[in-house]
């Protein structure tokens, strides 16, 4: 009886409340690209007018056309300079996270553990606080205005390293690692044939993470780069900086900035789905 309820559990099909909580997420997810749209295809006398209809306008394509035309924004190079800093950043994370995640993971040395805590601790600390003496730092290494400024500091993730240690920790057997080193592989050919494959799903998630949020990054950026030189949020953030602020074109600007993100989520999206699947069935 007991394993017929466990046979049903597992093929019943979902009831309307588990759809109906899907729509609504759904739905609330979407609302703010629908909306953002929705101002971005109308015009200044259409934003500003009381009764604003909610269907979208037809000035979406030149209001876009203001943005990447606009001199003042830079478009084109706060988005080559965006795509430069958000690859390169991740890459980095997803390499150095998942090389000390596995050590800490599956390595033994003295002091892990305390080192570990240590790296978890620093996401304690607001990012706000260490502003003035990483500018310090910046000014005196002659690195302000370049995009050097924002990909150095950024090259670790501390959550990065706590995710990919949970993640290895619970994935990878220690006989595999064993087996590896019976056979004569040095410690980091163990990683790469071993630690690394196992890490693929995981790492995956940490890379689209990091990408998204460098991409969004606007305070760091902001302090330390020049406006001729700036990332995308940087560049479109001067679109507010007129004394009449047009919202359809900021918001038109600010959809603009989103479509690298939901083309990343759309090429590479089912992948990562099922390398996560496939890991945590591995697992």
């Amino acid at each position: 009886m007991k394993r017929r309820r466990i046979a049903l559990g597992v093929d019943s099909r979902p009831g309307w409340v588990v759809y109906g909580l899907l729509v609504t997420v759904l739905v609330a997810s979407a609302f703010p690209f629908y909306w953002s749209f929705l101002i971005g295809s109308g015009d200044a006398s259409s934003v500003n007018s009381p009764d604003l209809s909610w269907i979208p306008g037809g000035n979406f394509l030149a209001n876009a056309a203001s943005v990447v035309d606009n001199p003042a924004v830079n478009f084109w190079v706060g988005l080559r300079n965006s795509v430069i800093v958000s690859t390169t950043v991740s890459a980095s994370v997803v390499f150095l996270s998942t090389l000390a995640g596995y050590a800490f993971a599956k390595l033994r040395f003295r002091g892990s553990k305390t080192l570990l805590v240590f790296t978890i601790a620093t996401m304690a600390i607001p990012t706000q606080l260490g502003v003035v003496p990483l500018y310090i730092a910046m000014v005196e290494l002659g690195w302000t205005g370049e995009l050097g400024a924002v990909i150095v500091p950024a090259m670790t993730s501390a959550f990065g390293v706590f995710w990919m240690t949970q993640y290895l920790r619970q994935s990878l057997p220690d006989e595999l690692i064993e087996a590896a080193r019976v056979d004569g592989a040095s410690m980091f050919r163990t990683f790469r044939h071993v630690g690394a494959p196992a890490a693929r799903p995981a790492a995956a998630m940490l890379a689209l993470f990091t990408f998204i949020t460098t991409w969004t990054n606007f305070f760091w950026p902001f302090i330390v780069l020049d406006r001729n030189d700036p990332t995308l949020p940087v560049a479109l953030s001067l679109l507010q900086a007129n004394y009449f602020v047009d919202y359809s074109i900021v918001l038109a600007g600010a959809l603009l900035s989103t479509i690298p993100l939901i083309a990343l989520f759309v090429v590479g999206g089912r992948q990562l789905v099922s390398g996560i699947m496939a890991g945590a069935v591995k697992g």
